[in-house]
């Protein structure tokens, strides 16, 4: 679902479309799609958005999501950044693409930046997996972007994704600064990272311009406070019942109210907000994000959307990341013999007598009598040699 609706964005950048329409269409193509299925069941499944679609222009780095009155428009030549994911029960499917609004090859330092994300990507597919740790995937893909002269966005991090958690406390931190810190991990068997990598061409240290640009929050479930103003507790009522714990953008709220009682929920930390980023005015900025799942054959990118022709300035001649390139992302079994086929590897979700479940290479249903089974092939982006199978449902 994740993958079409990120195709459906795409395909819709052109000059002059409006950026809200976008962040529309992208969140109510999720909200139609995931809300069709799983009617059958007895007990109600969450689903839906797991986080709002974001459209992000040129040196704006992440989370521009506008509300209803906003007027900006696409032009010709602009880079943009779509970033976007789905749930079923709890389990998400996050992606995030760049996109050239331009005719025929991608040519210069938009090139370079693409290429950087695209390879850094790459190498991150193929460094997490069990036994590595989180500092690996941080020094390669800062490796990555400065062999095509860019830098890793500081402050980026790569979630592991739980059932209706998606900000796991084991990330990866995409690029090594004072002021963020995380934990020594080792990446084990049957988890989820959405890995998330963003390069710029300029110093990597993107600043919150303008606080009103901020229109994404989620809900700060360990926190309590009581509102004194009536627009706030009523906000904070309307939140609480509609996005107790994913993501969303205020725009789903009514404007006007929302503008008084949004302030003071944040001031008391009952929201988390996702401020919009800048990078300096002519700095170019690439955003690509994936899910991987940790299967116990390799790993499994179900969430990627293919990148236009580029045509780099920089080309990788370093052997170590050469040799990271050059990893499978599938494990060889060891001896002869008819391989056994494996049961159930990961289980996506249960449901009294449904059973979602993720088979090696295969997703699949089995459960009532009139429940459909859907399989979806995932594209890798370029210029990855492996593609991993995908489901619709993520």
């Amino acid at each position: 679902i994740s993958a079409e609706a990120l195709q459906l964005v795409v395909k819709d950048c052109k000059p002059k479309a409006k950026i809200v329409d976008l962040c529309e269409k992208g969140d109510s193509f999720i909200r139609e799609q995931t809300g069709s299925m799983y009617k059958n069941v007895k007990k109600k499944i969450e689903r839906g958005v797991a986080f709002p679609t974001c459209v992000s222009v040129n040196n704006t780095v992440c989370h521009f999501s506008p509300l209803a009155s906003d007027e900006r428009v696409l032009e010709e030549g602009d880079i943009v950044k779509i970033d976007m994911g789905c749930h079923i029960d709890g389990f998400i499917a996050v992606v995030a693409h760049t996109h050239a609004i331009q005719e025929g090859a991608i040519k210069g330092r938009v090139a370079d930046v693409l290429a950087a994300a695209n390879t850094a990507a790459d190498v991150a597919l193929r460094l997490v997996r069990p036994g590595k740790k989180n500092k690996d995937v941080s020094d390669a893909i800062q490796k990555v972007a400065a062999a095509y002269d860019c830098k890793i966005v500081e402050g980026v991090l790569s979630h592991q994704l739980k059932q209706f958690v998606i900000d796991g406390n084991k990330v990866v931190l995409s690029a090594s600064n004072p002021d963020t810190r995380v934990d020594d991990v080792e990446f084990e068997e049957n988890e989820v990272y959405a890995v998330d990598i963003v390069t710029s061409t300029g110093d990597g240290k993107p600043k919150l311009l303008d606080e009103k640009e901020t229109t994404i929050y989620k809900r700060a479930v360990d926190k309590n406070y009581h509102l004194k103003m009536k627009a706030s507790r009523f906000i904070f009522s309307e939140i609480s019942q509609k996005f107790p714990i994913m993501p969303f953008s205020a725009r789903a709220l009514e404007e006007k109210r929302a503008r008084l009682g949004l302030v003071e929920c944040v001031n008391h930390d009952l929201l988390q907000p996702y401020p919009v980023l800048h990078e300096k005015p002519g700095d170019y900025v690439a955003h690509i994000k994936f899910t991987v799942l940790l299967m116990p054959n390799g790993s499994d990118r179900i969430t990627s959307h293919p990148l236009q022709e580029l045509q780099a300035t920089k080309s990788i001649d370093d052997p170590e990341i050469k040799a990271w390139l050059a990893l499978g992302i599938k494990t060889k079994k060891k001896g002869g013999g008819k391989k056994k086929k494996g049961k159930v590897c990961f289980v996506i979700a249960a449901e009294e007598s449904n059973l979602l479940v993720i088979l090696p290479n295969t997703f699949s249903s089995t459960g009532k009598k009139g429940d459909k089974t859907e399989d979806a092939a995932g594209a890798e982006a370029e210029p990855m040699e492996e593609t991993a199978e995908a489901t619709s449902q993520a």
